[in-house]
C-alpha cells in the first residue's frame, strides 16, 4: 500500500531529530520534514499559504482562531516548544523598577501582545506577584530592529487596551536602553542584557524561581503545538494517531541519547547534573505530550486568554485537539 505523502515544517528541535533524520517513521506516512528556524516566519507562512500539511504553530493563535471559528487547522497535543518566561522579563534600572509590582502603569515593550510568551509573562506576573497591568501601555514591535514582529493572523482583541505600534526608527531593545520604554517581555531578551549594566532581569535567580513555580503549579508553559491542515485530517483521520506515536517515539529517542554518558551529546558542561535535577523535578518524562499530562498548563493558558480578551469563551480542551488517546 502506498504511503500518504505529508509535508511537515518545524524548528530544528532535538525532540524532532529522529523524525527529521528518518530514524523514526510514522506508520503509513511518507513524511518530508522542512526545518524553519524562525517561528514567526513559519506561523505567518502557514496561515497564508498551502505549503505545509502539518507544522509547528503558536498555541495562542491556534486557540484564538479555533474559538473564533477561523482556524483552517486541527491540532495534535504535541508541544515542540515549552519555555518558562520569568527570565524574559527585563527592565531598565534607571526607570526605578525594583519589584514586579513596579511594572504597573509603565510602558512595556512586547513583540506581539497576543504571542504565547507574552501571555504567560502577563499571567504569571498577575497570578504570582499581584501585578496590576490594567494601566500598562504596551509598545509592540521588533526586539532587534525597527518595525513589526511578523504579520500574525490572530483575531482582534475583544476589548481595547493601551497598545501602541513602535513607529520609531529604533528597535524595542534600543528604546529600552534610551529609557523610552521601561521594560520588555515576550519571547526574546533585549540585546543590552549582559552588555549594558542598566538592562537587567526582573528575576536574576530565574532558575530557582521557575523550579519553585513548577512545583507549586505543575505548569510548564506551552509556546507551540503541532497543527494539521483540517482538509488533510478530515480526509485521513487515521493520521492523527500515527503522527502522535511518531512524535512520542522521536522525543523518547533523544531523551535516551541525552542520558548516554559514554559520550556527551551536546555542549553543556554540566549536562548530567542538569538531567539529574530535571528528573528530580519533572520525573522520568520532563517533556510530556498529550492533554492529560499538560492539563494544568493548557487550562491556565485558556484562562489567561479569556482574561486578556483574546477569546470570547473558554473552550474545552477536547475542542482544541483531535483524539489521539492521550
Amino acid at each position: 500500500m502506498e504511503k500518504l505523502k505529508l509535508h511537515f515544517a518545524c524548528g530544528p528541535y532535538d525532540r524532532m531529530e529522529a523524525l527529521a533524520s528518518g530514524e523514526v517513521k510514522p506508520e503509513g506516512i511518507d513524511l518530508t520534514y522542512t526545518v524553519m528556524d524562525e517561528p514567526r516566519d513559519l506561523f505567518d507562512r502557514l496561515m497564508k499559504s498551502g505549503d505545509f500539511d502539518l507544522a509547528e504553530m503558536s498555541s495562542s493563535e491556534h486557540i484564538a482562531n479555533t474559538v473564533a471559528g477561523t482556524n483552517p487547522f486541527v491540532a495534535l497535543p504535541v508541544f515542540p516548544s515549552k519555555v518558562y518566561r520569568h527570565s524574559f522579563i527585563c527592565h531598565n534600572v534607571k526607570s526605578g523598577i525594583r519589584t514586579p509590582k513596579d511594572l504597573a502603569g509603565r510602558r512595556i515593550g512586547v513583540p506581539l501582545y497576543t504571542m504565547s510568551a507574552a501571555l504567560w509573562c502577563r499571567g504569571m506576573l498577575e497570578d504570582e506577584y499581584g501585578v496590576d497591568l490594567s494601566n500598562v501601555t504596551w509598545v509592540q514591535g521588533n526586539m532587534y530592529k525597527s518595525g513589526s514582529h511578523g504579520n500574525p493572523s490572530a483575531p482582534p482583541l475583544l476589548r481595547p487596551i493601551r497598545l501602541e505600534q513602535n513607529q520609531s526608527q529604533h528597535s524595542l531593545s534600543e528604546l529600552l536602553e534610551r529609557g523610552e520604554i521601561d521594560a520588555t517581555i515576550g519571547a526574546l531578551t533585549p540585546s543590552g542584557l549582559g552588555v549594558n549594566p542598566d538592562i537587567v532581569r526582573m528575576f536574576p535567580n530565574f532558575r530557582e524561581v521557575e523550579i519553585d513555580y513548577y512545583k507549586k503549579t505543575k505548569i510548564h508553559p506551552i509556546m507551540h503545538l503541532v497543527v494539521i491542515r483540517k482538509a488533510v485530517y478530515e480526509k485521513n483521520p487515521w493520521i492523527a494517531k500515527s503522527l502522535y506515536a511518531a512524535f512520542e517515539a522521536s522525543k523518547k529517542s533523544m531523551w535516551e541519547k541525552l542520558q548516554y554518558s559514554g559520550a556527551q551529546r551536546v555542549m553543556l558542561p554540566w549536562l548530567y547534573a542538569d538531567i539529574e535535577e530535571i528528573k528530580q523535578t519533572f520525573g522520568d518524562d520532563p517533556w510530556p505530550y498529550g492533554i492529560e499530562a499538560n492539563r494544568p498548563t493548557l487550562t491556565k493558558a485558556v484562562d489567561y486568554m479569556y482574561r486578556d480578551a483574546m477569546i470570547a469563551r473558554k473552550p474545552s480542551l477536547d475542542e482544541l485537539f483531535v483524539d489521539v488517546g492521550a
